[in-house]
């Protein structure tokens, strides 16, 4: 029997065990925060871009992509509910791919038709996923899964409509909804935090929630399922049924047990991740998640990642706390989970992230690995990439003015952006200026009749 001697001494050890490792911690944090990337950095070869016009003429285009099938088109999602085409000639096509504009909730800047993802065998399957606030599930986004028509590879064949998920939200904001094939063949789903302001019902930090989170989900091979939940996701047997044991087990065992946990969540602590991009090259994420009233961030998994990661909100607002208000008042507040690699200010720099995408292709080397985002409030755009030691850094590259609302690469590995001009209050955004799909082209390669993205008045 120890004793009580014995025990003070434990007693003692254990609070400057805690004590140490509480130090170390906070160096850790700090460690941590001083890598985070902020405007004014320097990327590697000082690359200089310029915004190049593909095609005009849309109505609140908010996210762009490619089959990647070899026809070299380019699918465009307007917001109210339709997808268009612009050829490999950068024509658009008259007649749309794609028409839901009886279905879709639009009426408020943050629903509509979100996105369009290929399946990664499309050229076989015709596969394709849209997602879109559903307007009579009261803007619920809903995931589908669609062919292409068998007569026509320019026509989606409407009557092929597959729910695959439904998540529902109690507000009509923070609905995130845009979605990814990663490099392992699973969809990646982006899923804000259900809305209004300041993460009101908690679900950042929620695992028994969709909300504020990033989904992992396999739509392939399913049976009769719509889906099945990868074996590897970090909750997907948390919430298994189990007997009840209280002694036995290791803390170990005991910490990854979670019953209210949704299988599907691969990240969390997530306010708005209304885009994110993989790298195409080394596997890497990269998550733009949209901030509070403060501070805009990016936050990196790695490829060797296996799920899990808390990126802190609420708790968290960039590297700051939330509220903002503790960090004025000097308050002591501990830092809760992955910190972002880089992060930008509202009071200088912009109000709302849209991610655009690591550049892969072959024309432009000296953006090769950027990742770039921009800014829908002000129409920045940076670069993102690590120093030869190590570093992140974060560079401006043009300051347009812009409304940018999405970004993604073709099958080349050119990165194109999408604008529109709608704004809060606007509940008809066929009474707004027109938006376009512009193409991200080093500075130097740019072509005489090139229409560029008008800049910014100083």
């Amino acid at each position: 029997m120890t004793t009580h001697l014995g025990r003070v001494f434990l007693a003692l050890f254990a609070v400057a065990l805690v004590a140490t490792l509480s130090s170390t911690a906070r160096s850790a944090e700090a460690d941590s925060a001083s890598n985070t990337a902020h405007p004014g950095g320097k990327l590697p070869g000082n690359p200089a871009i310029q915004l190049v016009e593909v095609a005009g003429g849309f109505v609140d285009p908010i996210h762009v992509a490619s089959p990647k099938d070899g026809t070299g088109r380019l699918f465009v999602c307007e917001r109210p509910g339709i997808i268009k085409i612009i050829d490999k000639n950068g024509k658009v096509l008259d007649e749309p791919f794609f028409s839901n504009l009886a279905n879709t909730s639009f009426q408020f800047l943050e629903n509509g038709l979100y996105c369009i993802e290929f399946d990664p065998k499309f050229k076989e399957n015709g596969l394709f996923y849209v997602s879109y606030a559903d307007m009579w599930f009261n803007g619920a986004t809903f995931i589908v899964q669609y062919k292409v028509s068998t007569t026509d590879p320019n026509k989606a064949d409407m009557n092929s409509a597959r729910p695959i998920l439904r998540i529902d939200y109690p507000y009509c904001n923070h609905h995130g909804g845009k979605m990814a094939f990663g490099p392992d063949g699973y969809l990646y789903i982006g899923v804000g935090d259900g809305g209004w302001e300041g993460d009101v019902l908690s679900t950042g930090q929620d695992i028994s929630t969709w909300m504020g989170k990033m989904l992992r989900i396999d739509v392939h091979n399913t049976g009769n399922q719509r889906y099945t939940v990868p074996d590897s996701n970090p909750f997907a047997h948390a919430s298994d049924p189990q007997l009840m044991v209280l002694f036995g087990k290791s803390e170990l065992e005991f910490s990854k047990i979670k019953q209210r946990s949704k299988p599907e969540i691969w990240a969390y602590g997530l306010r708005n991740p209304w885009t994110f991009s993989f790298d195409r090259k080394t596997g890497d994420l990269y998550i733009a998640d949209v901030g509070q009233n403060t501070w805009e961030e990016v936050d990196f998994q790695p490829a060797s990642s296996k799920g899990g990661e808390n990126y802190g909100w609420s708790f968290m607002d960039g590297t700051h706390p939330f509220p903002i208000e503790k960090e004025q008042a000097g308050e002591k507040t501990p830092v809760v989970g992955v910190l972002p690699v880089a992060e930008y200010s509202h009071a200088d720099s912009g109000i709302c992230i849209a991610g655009i995408g690591i550049y892969r292709g072959k024309d432009y080397p000296s953006l090769d690995g950027v990742y770039f985002f921009g800014d829908w409030g002000t129409g920045r755009v940076w670069g993102l990439e690590r120093d030869p030691a190590g570093k992140w850094q974060m560079q401006e590259l043009l300051h347009t003015s812009l409304n940018i609302t999405s970004g993604n690469e073709d099958e080349d590995g050119n990165l194109y952006v999408t604008n529109a001009a709608s704004q809060y209050g606007t509940w008809n955004p066929f009474d707004s200026t027109r938006g376009s799909v512009w193409k991200i082209v080093a500075a130097d390669k740019t072509k005489s009749g090139d229409k560029t993205a008008p800049l910014a008045k100083k």
